[in-house]
């Protein structure tokens, strides 16, 4: 079963009932050689439906030291896939990573950011 490694929205109960149906259990990791940063949510009503004004996000810098901490989920191929659904509304990709558990997971990007 894919893994599917989460800094975000994705963590939260809600957000995994109406995207996969059902709550997910996963454990803490995190993400070497990432930080964290923000993308500026440019559609007003997306902004007045969520409460706020940007997405969170991760960037790729190379340091060892930086690290985005975060969850790490097994789900279905299913699952991913509507993960993929949920994620593209926002103008995120899925990208392969390695996390400091040495585990290999999907996470999700904004389209415009760097990855390694």
């Amino acid at each position: 079963m894919p893994l599917l490694f989460s800094y975000g929205t994705l963590q939260q109960e809600d957000v995994q009932r109406s995207t996969f149906g059902r709550t997910l259990s996963g454990q803490k990791d995190a993400l070497p050689k990432f930080e964290p940063s923000l993308v500026k949510i440019e559609d007003p009503r997306v902004v007045a439906s969520l409460g706020r004004t940007h997405h969170d996000n991760i960037t790729f810098n190379g340091n060892s030291k930086s690290r985005v901490p975060g969850t790490v989920f097994e789900v279905t191929d299913e699952e991913l896939a509507k993960a993929d659904r949920f994620e593209a509304a926002f103008f995120y990709k899925r990208a392969s990573v390695t996390l400091e558990s040495g585990s290999q997971a999907w996470v999700y990007v904004d389209e415009q950011s760097a990855t390694a």
